[in-house]
């Protein structure tokens, strides 16, 4: 199956501005996004330092993550997994599994995973109609975290949600809660904690273990089941919460050509992915139909997790 991407304007894109008459609280994407100027809590995007409700939770949180995700334990949580072995269930089954869930590393929302997917899907599909592709990346993007569940081994939320980062290299200083790296056993081994540590410049991201959680898992799932998504939606779905990279610039070393096209159309899902979280509710019934004629369109074979 041939897939056509238009190439979007990215520039154009990326710029935020206030919209004409309207509120200076309020910021649109050039597309026509409306960017909200602080999180449900009323406080700026991913800031880990804002007095919140959440602020405990999301900082011990990074302390055990940061800590337990070594390159041993990524090698064999990818042995493990990959074998998609554990159940077969179609994928809206899955979306409706995370109605169970809220996200621990999350500072800026509380509320079950579907309503993030639907509110980023939808976003999406607003102000680029014609890109179905990104609109059911947009919905299955966070679907990993089904790891939660017991179905899929009831794994504990560091091993799940949060920030990526790669493993087998030194830890980048952009990475949130960096200071609890110095606790996992990887920061002091020779082997593992130089610039290029096990990898080489230039090598590709395919080629690195990042830090096991549910967008490599996800990753994994549509790579395996043969998904006709393109190139650019597998890269999001395994580097959405790669923030070191796609916002900080870190570990660009290690990318190659395909990642750096790959990583802009990244850069323009990202700003729907974090900046669609709200309280705002979308009507589930009404777009299922949609989107279950998307996931037969790319997901044509019987889905093994």
């Amino acid at each position: 199956m041939t897939i056509t991407i238009e190439q979007p304007q990215f520039d154009a894109v990326a710029e935020r501005k206030v919209p004409a008459g309207g509120d200076p609280a309020e910021l649109v994407l050039d597309a026509g996004f409306v960017v909200p100027d602080a999180n449900a809590f009323g406080n700026t995007f991913r800031n880990y330092d804002a007095e919140s409700e959440r602020k405990q939770t999301v900082e011990e949180f990074y302390r055990v993550n940061h800590t337990r995700q070594t390159h041993e334990f990524v090698s064999r949580m990818r042995a493990e997994y990959g074998r998609l072995d554990k159940t077969e269930m179609g994928i809206w089954d899955c979306i409706e599994l995370l109605n169970e869930f809220i996200d621990d590393s999350d500072p800026d929302l509380d509320m079950p995973q579907i309503e993030h997917l639907l509110q980023t899907a939808e976003a999406i599909r607003k102000d680029y109609p014609d890109q179905d592709w990104l609109h059911l990346t947009g919905l299955i993007h966070d679907l990993g975290k089904v790891l939660l569940h017991p179905s899929f081994g009831e794994l504990p939320q560091w091993a799940v949600v949060g920030d990526t980062f790669p493993v087998g290299c030194a830890y980048d200083e952009s990475n949130v809660h960096f200071k609890y790296f110095k606790e996992n056993p990887d920061y002091h081994n020779p082997k593992l904690n130089t610039k290029f540590g096990v990898y080489s410049e230039g090598c590709g991201l395919d080629n690195v273990l990042m830090s096991w959680g549910h967008d490599d898992y996800m990753y994994l799932v549509a790579k395996e089941n043969k998904s006709t998504l393109p190139s650019a939606g597998l890269f999001i779905i395994r580097y959405h919460s790669f923030y070191p990279l796609h916002k900080h610039g870190a570990y660009m070393h290690l990318m190659n050509e395909e990642d750096k096209e790959n990583l802009k159309w990244l850069h323009v899902f990202n700003k729907y992915d974090l900046y669609s979280k709200s309280n705002v509710r979308i009507d589930v019934e009404k777009v299922k139909p949609y989107y279950m004629s998307l996931i037969d369109k790319y997901f044509p074979n019987l889905w093994c997790v």
